[in-house]
C-alpha cells in the first residue's frame, strides 16, 4: 500500500493546468504570428497587382504608340481615319495627339521616402545642416564671444518686400481678368463677325501690345528702378515668366476649341469658365485643362510638414553660401588673377554649388509644387522624374524639370514640327534650347543685376552638344558618372563666376552707360583696390 505525499494531487493538477496554459499561451502567439504573415502576403499580393497594373498599362502605352507610328495602315482604313479626324478633331490635332495627359500620381520622392534606406539618405542631409548651424555658433562665439545666429544675409536678400508684393497684385490681376475677358470677347463676334481674319490679328495685336507693357517692361521697370534685393528680385522676374507662360497656355489650348466648335443658332459660343481659369493660375501646371484630376481632401498634416521643409531650405542655402561661398570669393581674400587661382576656385565652389542645385531642386520642384497640389488637392504630382539615374543629357533634360518641359515640348517643339510639316526636327530641338537658355540668363541677368552669360553658354553651347552627343543610346552606368562629373563641374563654375562677378559689381562699380561698360564682366578687370 502506497501513501500518497502530501498535496500529491494538487501539485500535479497545478503542473498540469500549467502546462496547459503554457501551451495555449504559445499557440495564440503563433496564432497571431500566423494571422500577421497572412496579412503581409495579402498586402504584397495588392502590392504587386497594383504594380503589375502600372507596368502593364506603361507598356501598352508604349507599344501603341510605337505601332501607330510605325506601321501605316491601308489606304481604305487610312481614309476611314482620316474621315474621322476630320470630324472630331481640329485640324492641328489632325499632324500631332491630344497633348498631355493629367492622372493620379504622387511625386516620386514622396514614395522613395517611404523606404527606410531612401529616408536615411534625407536624414543624413538634415544632420548637414545641424552642423552648419553649430559650425556658425561656435565660430561666431570663438570671433565675437556671442552665441546667437544672425540672418542679416537673409534679410538683406529678402528687403523692399511691399514693392514685391504690390508688383504682384499688378500683375496677377492683369493676368486675371484681362486675357480671358479678351479672348471671351473675340470669341463672341468670331463666328459672327465676316472677316474673322481682321478680327483674329487685331485683337491679338492689341492684347500683344498690353501683355508687352504689363508683363514684359512693368516687371523690368519695378527692379531696376527700386533696385531690388536680388531674393526680391527673383520673385518678381519668375513670376513674370510663370504669368507670360500661363497665359500662353490658356491662348493657346482655348482658341482652337472656339474656332472648331461654332455654335448653333441662338446659342452663345462655349467658353471656359472664369473658376477654371483662376484655378490653372495657381495649380502646379503649365497647361491649362478645363478639368483636372483632383483628391479627395487636403492633407493639413503634409502641408505644415511641407512647408516646414520649405523654410529650412531656405536657411540651408542661407548657411552654404556664408559658410562655403563667401568666405572664399570676399575682396579681403581674393588673390591676384591667374589660372592658378581661378582653377582654385572652381574646385572649390563645386561642393557649394552641387548642394545648391539640389537644395534648388527639392525645395521648388517638391515641396513648393507639392505644397499648392495639396492645397488645391490637384492629384497629378509628376513635377519631375528620376533624372539622377539619366545616363543621357537627353534624358536629364526631360525628367529634371517635367513642367516646364511639358510647356515647352507641346507649345515649342511640337508646334514647331507642325508649322514644318514634321521636318526639321534638330531645327526643333535647338530653337527650344535657345528659348530655353535666353529665358534663364534673362531671369539671372535681372535676379543679379548684371550681365554675364555663365548660364546661357553652358546651356546653348554646351547643353546642345551633350544632348546630340550623350542621347537615349547611352545606356552604361558609365555615361550616369559623366552626367554627374559635368554637373559638378557646371555647377562649380556658375558659383565661381557669378560670385566673383557680384562683388566686383560692389568694389568695382561701372564709370560709364556705354554698351561696353554694361556688357563686360567686371570680375575680368576689378582689383579690388581702394
Amino acid at each position: 500500500m502506497t501513501t500518497e505525499p502530501p498535496n500529491g494531487p494538487r501539485h500535479r493538477n497545478i503542473k498540469t493546468c500549467q502546462e496547459e496554459d503554457t501551451s495555449s499561451h504559445d499557440g495564440s502567439r503563433a496564432y497571431e504570428q500566423e494571422e500577421d504573415l497572412r496579412q503581409w502576403q495579402k498586402y504584397v499580393q495588392k502590392l504587386k497587382v497594383k504594380v503589375l497594373d502600372q507596368v502593364q498599362d506603361q507598356l501598352g502605352e508604349i507599344l501603341d504608340k510605337a505601332l501607330t507610328d510605325s506601321i501605316e495602315p491601308p489606304s481604305h482604313i487610312r481614309s476611314i481615319l482620316n474621315g474621322k479626324t476630320s470630324q472630331k478633331q481640329p485640324s492641328r490635332a489632325q499632324r500631332m495627339d491630344n497633348g498631355k495627359v493629367f492622372m493620379e500620381r504622387a511625386s516620386l520622392l514622396d514614395e522613395l521616402f517611404e523606404i527606410s534606406h531612401i529616408r536615411t539618405i534625407y536624414h543624413m542631409f538634415i544632420a548637414v545642416l545641424l552642423i552648419f548651424c553649430l559650425s556658425t555658433l561656435a565660430v561666431d562665439y570663438i570671433d565675437q564671444g556671442r552665441l546667437v545666429l544672425e540672418f542679416d544675409l537673409l534679410f538683406y536678400a529678402f528687403g523692399k518686400l511691399e514693392t514685391v508684393t504690390w508688383a504682384w497684385v499688378v500683375m496677377f490681376v492683369y493676368t486675371l481678368f484681362v486675357p480671358y475677358y479678351t479672348l471671351d470677347f473675340w470669341g463672341s463676334l468670331y463666328h459672327k463677325f465676316p472677316y474673322k481674319l481682321g478680327l483674329s490679328l487685331g485683337m491679338g495685336l492689341v492684347l500683344s501690345v498690353i501683355q508687352t507693357c504689363v508683363l514684359g517692361l512693368f516687371p523690368i521697370y519695378t527692379v531696376v528702378h527700386h533696385q531690388l534685393p536680388p531674393a526680391s528680385r527673383f520673385i518678381v522676374i519668375m513670376e513674370q515668366i510663370r504669368f507670360q507662360m500661363k497665359t500662353y497656355s490658356f491662348i493657346r489650348e482655348t482658341v482652337p476649341v472656339c474656332i472648331k466648335n461654332c455654335p448653333k443658332e441662338g446659342e452663345k459660343p462655349r467658353f471656359p469658365t472664369f473658376s477654371s481659369y483662376l484655378y490653372f493660375l495657381f495649380c502646379p501646371t503649365l497647361i491649362y485643362r478645363e478639368l483636372y484630376p483632383r483628391n479627395s481632401q487636403i492633407r493639413w498634416k503634409y502641408v505644415g510638414v511641407t512647408l516646414g521643409k520649405i523654410l529650412g531650405c531656405l536657411f540651408y542655402g542661407y548657411f552654404i553660401l556664408v559658410r562655403l561661398c563667401i568666405p572664399v570669393f570676399r575682396p579681403e581674400t581674393n588673390q591676384p588673377f591667374s589660372k592658378r587661382t581661378m582653377v582654385l576656385a572652381i574646385f572649390n565652389s563645386i561642393l557649394p554649388g552641387i548642394m545648391l542645385l539640389l537644395l534648388c531642386f527639392f525645395a521648388f520642384l517638391h515641396c513648393w509644387l507639392n505644397l499648392f497640389g495639396e492645397l488645391l488637392r490637384f492629384a497629378d504630382r509628376m513635377f519631375y522624374k528620376d533624372w539622377w539615374n539619366s545616363t543621357s543629357f537627353a534624358n536629364y533634360y526631360r525628367t529634371w524639370n517635367v513642367v516646364v518641359h511639358d510647356w515647352l515640348y507641346y507649345y515649342g517643339y511640337r508646334d514647331f514640327l507642325w508649322l514644318s510639316n514634321k521636318r526639321f526636327r534638330a531645327a526643333a530641338m535647338l530653337s527650344v534650347f535657345i528659348v530655353s537658355a535666353v529665358v534663364h540668363e534673362y531671369a539671372l541677368s535681372m535676379g543679379f543685376g548684371f550681365f554675364y552669360p555663365v548660364m546661357f553658354l553652358l546651356f546653348a553651347v554646351f547643353g546642345v552638344a551633350f544632348n546630340f552627343t550623350m542621347n537615349d543610346k547611352r545606356q552604361s552606368p558609365v555615361f550616369n558618372i559623366i552626367m554627374w562629373t559635368c554637373l559638378f563641374l557646371g555647377q562649380g563654375v556658375q558659383v565661381c563666376l557669378y560670385c566673383q562677378e557680384w562683388y566686383a559689381q560692389i568694389h568695382c562699380p561701372r564709370i560709364g552707360d556705354g554698351f561696353w561698360e554694361a556688357v563686360l564682366p567686371r570680375s575680368w578687370s576689378c582689383s579690388y583696390q581702394t
